[in-house]
């Protein structure tokens, strides 16, 4: 009999266009978690209307971004690839927890802090509860792992807090979770600033390599990439600009640091941002013909969104029925 896999949670909201970095650093890793776990992946739509969205363009993005993880690699046979607005045990959830939330927690979260000085004139609820909600996808799963940067971690801090909690009060609800410790993918920094991680959300668009970008604003973008005054192609603390670039054309090509100096050996950067312009666009070619052909194809997307929520919401409505008999809840009349 085979042994029952862990159940593995991630997601990414539907804004912004992701990154390089997003790729390398995530995106890529996912595609061969479904051997080990059994994946959910969510388009997290619903965490995305902390700040206004245009909704024509967050239809079109969420959409564009289920595409990407087909694209990369996920399939959405073996991995459970949904909307989370598709699944309405989020927000359900996410309102219970709320109640076993308390407001010091919430107020110690350093991204409420961020995000309340970014949008000053847009202090919400959601906001402030974000990392409830967060909560409630990862246990509305019962997630064993959940991949997370050191950004977020804090949230799964929370979560675990939340759930260890609600079990205390009704007994063995929710499994708590831990934080997925795997294979790490490239640590990718800004190409503008390389002390800051590459993002999606920067104003300026120099920083950040787009997954749909072509490969001449690929290769323009690492000819503008900060490096420093000297011309040696050396990975090296002090040289955090050359260092970042060593690690993408790494990423890319499946080189060591070795290899890359000694290939770059006695050239000047010109030449080595050239080489890694080329071997970002290159990486990025296949999976940029595979959004197109699936974006074509209506009828195969419209199908996997529609199976997928519903392999989505059958799992999800177990934990939350469990979750509303314990709290006393009428049970509903079937």
């Amino acid at each position: 009999m085979a042994e029952e896999k862990k159940i593995l949670f991630s997601g990414m909201q539907a804004t912004g266009n992701l990154t390089l970095g997003n790729y390398l650093g995530a995106l890529k890793n996912w595609v061969s978690l479904n051997e080990d776990y059994e994946c959910y992946y969510c388009v997290v739509d619903e965490h995305s209307i902390t700040v206004r969205q245009d909704p024509a363009e967050l239809r079109q993005r969420a959409r564009a971004l289920l595409i990407l993880y087909i694209a990369a690699g996920l399939d959405p046979e073996k991995n459970c690839i949904y909307y989370q607005s598709h699944v309405s045990g989020h927000a359900e959830l996410a309102w219970i927890l709320n109640c076993y939330t308390y407001m010091g927690e919430l107020q110690r979260m350093t991204q409420f802090k961020d995000k309340s000085a970014k949008h000053a004139e847009n202090i919400n609820a959601g906001l402030f509860t974000y990392p409830v909600l967060m909560a409630a996808d990862i246990l509305l799963f019962q997630a064993d792992v959940v991949p997370v940067g050191v950004d977020q971690m804090q949230h799964l801090e929370l979560t675990r807090d939340i759930a260890q909690r609600f079990n205390g009060i009704y007994g063995d609800v929710f499994k708590i979770p831990e934080a997925y410790i795997g294979k790490v993918g490239a640590n990718i920094k800004s190409l503008q600033n390389p002390t800051k991680k590459m993002s999606k959300s920067d104003e300026n668009p120099n920083a950040s390599i787009y997954l749909m970008d072509d490969t001449d604003t690929i290769i323009r973008k690492f000819k503008r990439a900060v490096t420093d005054s000297e011309s040696e192609v050396r990975y090296s603390p002090d040289k955090p600009g050359i260092s970042n670039l060593i690690d993408i054309y790494r990423a890319a090509t499946g080189k060591t640091v070795e290899e890359v100096e000694k290939e770059f050996d006695g050239k000047g950067y010109g030449d080595f941002k050239l080489a890694v312009g080329e071997a970002a666009a290159n990486l990025l070619k296949p999976l940029q013909q595979r959004v197109a052909e699936l974006s074509k194809d209506k009828a195969y997307i419209d199908g996997v969104i529609k199976n997928n929520a519903e392999r989505a919401n059958y799992t999800a409505s177990k934990t939350l029925r469990k979750v509303q008999k314990k709290i006393g809840f009428p049970e509903r009349i079937r």
